[in-house]
């Protein structure tokens, strides 16, 4: 009796183990900061993104996009480091500027983006550059 137990227990921890590696959702998401007017559109499972009017850069992992603005920072690439967090670099759109960030899920609905080295993330506002701080919160869209 105590073998079919050890079994089931296996059993169930490789079903349970297989079903977080299989997730696909956390890191496919609209995610927003209100504040600072910017969305992170990704995908880093299927990597299938375009950026709208600039579809010259073909499907990606996403991108970083300003509210009522067509600049974005392109993810050239992403990897899926563990269930909650992934690692990203990004361009701006002008290919001039580039950084390494990460994302993390803090739950369901929050994310912390945590730029971790190259250039400041930064957006237009009022014709000017507004920097972006090193840690942001964006909630997901429901």
């Amino acid at each position: 009796m105590r073998k079919i137990g050890f079994i089931f227990f296996a059993f169930f921890l490789t079903i349970s183990t297989f079903a977080e590696e299989k997730d696909s959702t956390t890191f496919r998401a609209y995610l927003y900061n209100n504040d600072y007017e910017v969305y992170l559109n990704i995908n880093f499972y299927d990597e299938n993104i375009k950026v709208p009017g600039q579809e010259l850069y073909g499907n990606l992992p996403g991108y970083l996009g300003k509210k009522n603005n067509s600049f974005c920072w392109v993810i050239t690439s992403a990897k899926i480091t563990d269930k909650k967090t992934a690692t990203m670099n990004l361009i701006n759109d002008y290919g001039s500027e580039d950084l390494t960030a990460t994302l993390t899920r803090k739950n369901d609905s929050i994310y912390i983006l945590k730029q971790e080295s190259g250039s400041t993330l930064k957006v237009p506002k009022n014709s000017k550059w507004q920097k972006i701080p090193k840690t942001i919160e964006l909630k997901r869209r429901k």
